[in-house]
């Protein structure tokens, strides 16, 4: 059996909006504002390392308010000073916080 490549896009963002129990055009939103990692051809897949930091995104827009420019920045700073395993470290915490928020939570802040 082979093992799964995290970093092979395979998922379209209606996928990740499902599994993040968030709206497409929220996530389209993300993207058009430079918010998700850059896809160079036109079908826009996503991989799962990818899902990891668009949920990360979707935590600081939805439930902590933070706007596109502070994510940016907040994204800056993980990508260009932490080295790969304590961004996938801090990563993994994220999303054990976004776990425990339940997707009706989400939707009510997405709807404010």
């Amino acid at each position: 059996m082979a093992l799964l490549n995290n970093n092979k896009d395979i998922l379209p963002l209606s996928s990740i909006a499902e599994l993040l129990t968030a709206k497409v055009r929220t996530l389209k939103m993300y993207e058009d504002k430079g918010l998700l990692p850059q896809k160079k051809d036109s079908k826009k897949l996503y991989s799962i390392n990818d899902v990891k930091i668009i949920s990360f995104v979707h935590y600081l827009a939805s439930v902590k308010k933070i706007n596109a420019n502070g994510i940016k920045y907040i994204r800056e700073m993980l990508d260009n000073n932490m080295d790969e395993k304590n961004k996938d470290d801090f990563l993994s915490l994220v999303e054990e916080k976004m776990e425990k928020l339940s997707g009706g939570d989400i939707k009510d802040i997405e709807n404010i």
